[in-house]
């Protein structure tokens, strides 16, 4: 155990292991970063989906809003060639 401890207090041994910390500290921040782009994509891709879904749901309320009322009003409408 004894030469495990010498072995790691050397001086080449601390730099080797403090390379091999900032090597493993940059590759998880590179991953995380990665996972954090493609959360970002996937919220960007709710987005635009839910907007699309908005509007069309709002021609639909335009377009109930400007139907007649009743039947004779559609026939009326029809009459006049107003679709």
């Amino acid at each position: 155990m004894g030469w495990l401890i010498s072995t790691l207090s050397s001086g080449l041994a601390r730099k080797a292991l403090g390379l091999l910390l900032a090597a493993a500290t940059i590759a998880l921040f590179l991953l995380n970063l990665r996972r954090a782009g493609e959360r970002a994509g996937r919220l960007a891709e709710r987005l635009q989906t839910s907007e699309t879904t908005h509007e069309i749901q709002r021609q639909m309320l335009d377009a109930a809003s400007r139907r007649p009322p009743d039947r004779g009003a559609l026939a009326q409408r029809l009459r006049d060639g107003r679709f």
